[in-house]
């Protein structure tokens, strides 16, 4: 990698709280962006890609750690980037070429001057014959098209992207990046790095040069490395495919150390230093994690995560945290991005609903702290119930304020399935449920009886 433009020196992101703790969102974290390079950022949900992205540009300031442009603090330097986001963002009054102009309206560029850099950047993009319409007679890959051109005519030595193909179909997408990656590879656009925020696995494999993963609670580096597979990638070739399975491993283990790199990437792994107390709860319903399973075994209790993902027609971020909840309760094992099912993930698979939830209960009292934790207080206090401010206390310790009342949700959920307690929503209780009094009752009876 050549001379850093951007550089990111032990920046992190929190959040004060009234106590001595603190709401940490990304942990002490070493970046750069190198001239010649296209780097693409990928994670789970919530591990902080966006946060990250606007501390490099300088839309955030980093809660502590500094940010270096050219090896100035990016505070007190000239920068000169641009960011495209996932939606379009237009000025629906304002024709094409009139929003395109608008960044160097600001900047306070004559008419003819800016005129004339608009329509060559609206040409090279494809846009050429489209500059007096609106926004709204544009389809949604050509409302894109004017959203690169107005970020690309600035001519941004850095070109940031978040997510900026999710918005758009499969084929609209696929021919934007491909455009994308022709300007870049001619040296068609000014620009001297590119640096993309995505949850694509493939889009990333496909694009970058260098490619980093994070992991979350909070936002961590866990893997950084250069992509040595030349262009144009092939999607069937073996080192394209090693390369996505070795990412979703990363990315469907955030608790193990990363694997080791196919042979055809180099670079360097992070070790994942976490000391979680809680593990973090995947937001995925009972409902969906049985019909995950019954996929699986219908493919032979086998497949691999990103052809279940097109096979649902998910999003990757939207399958995974049915994936790691599966995996979570012991349902599904993950090796290099592969599911296969488990002889408890099958039986619940193919069982009937009451002997589902009865797997279930074993299976979350098993493997997760919070609901275990949760069922021990409710039967250790003399009226059966626990209010739920005694573990959202514990649980902002670890959790944003956002992300500690989502796992609540997700807590209360589970264990009502489960039948594991109920949950009182007027007065904020757990209170043990009706299946586990009845039970109990029933036991104490026996006992006497006998």
């Amino acid at each position: 990698m050549q001379t850093a433009i951007i550089r990111a020196e032990r920046v992190e992101k929190y959040y004060a709280q009234p106590s001595e703790n603190r709401i940490q969102v990304i942990s002490p974290t070493d970046l750069s962006i190198g001239a010649g390079e296209i780097v693409a950022l990928l994670g789970p949900s919530g591990s902080g890609k966006s946060t990250l992205l606007r501390m490099l540009t300088g839309l955030s300031t980093p809660s502590a750690g500094e940010v270096y442009w050219h090896e100035k603090p990016i505070a007190t330097a000239s920068v000169n980037v641009s960011i495209v986001f996932q939606s379009f963002a237009l000025f629906p009054w304002l024709t094409v070429l009139e929003n395109v102009e608008a960044p160097l309206k600001a900047l306070g560029m004559e008419p003819a001057e800016r005129r004339k850099r608009s329509l060559k950047i609206l040409d090279t993009v494809g846009l050429d014959g489209f500059q007096a319409a609106y926004p709204k007679e544009l389809s949604g890959g050509m409302r894109q098209r004017v959203g690169f051109a107005r970020a690309l005519v600035v001519e941004p030595e850095v070109l940031f992207m978040d997510e900026p193909f999710s918005a758009l179909d499969v084929l609209t997408a696929e021919n934007l990046r491909s455009e994308l990656l022709e300007l870049w590879q001619n040296k068609t656009i000014p620009t001297q790095a590119i640096f993309i925020v995505t949850h694509n696995i493939e889009e990333a494999v496909l694009l970058a040069d260098r490619i980093i993963v994070l992991g979350r609670n909070p936002g961590h580096v866990r893997t950084d490395f250069q992509v040595a597979i030349p262009h144009p990638r092939d999607r069937k070739a073996t080192s394209f495919t090693q390369l996505v399975d070795y990412i979703y491993k990363v990315l469907t283990q955030p608790d193990a150390q990363p694997p080791a790199l196919p042979q055809t990437s180099t670079g360097k792994t992070v070790r994942d230093q976490r000391q979680m107390h809680y593990q973090m709860l995947p937001h995925a319903r009972p409902g969906g994690i049985a019909g995950l399973l019954e996929l699986v075994l219908d493919h032979n209790g086998k497949d691999d995560i990103y052809r279940l993902a097109d096979d649902l027609a998910f999003q990757i971020d939207d399958l995974l945290p049915i994936v790691d909840a599966a995996q979570l309760l012991g349902f599904l094992t993950v090796t290099e991005g592969d599911a296969a099912i488990t002889s408890t993930g099958a039986e619940y698979a193919n069982s009937e609903i009451l002997r589902q939830k009865e797997l279930f209960r074993n299976a979350a009292v098993e493997n997760v702290l919070l609901l275990r934790q949760i069922v021990r207080a409710i039967e250790s206090k003399s009226d059966r119930s626990v209010p739920e401010e005694f573990f959202h206390d514990m649980l902002d310790e670890q959790f944003s304020e956002d992300e500690t009342l989502r796992q609540l949700e997700t807590a209360i959920n589970w264990g009502r399935y489960a039948e594991l307690f109920d949950f009182d929503a007027s007065r904020r209780r757990f209170i043990q449920s009706e299946k586990l009094h009845h039970d109990a009752d029933a036991s104490s009876t026996a006992e006497i009886d006998a």
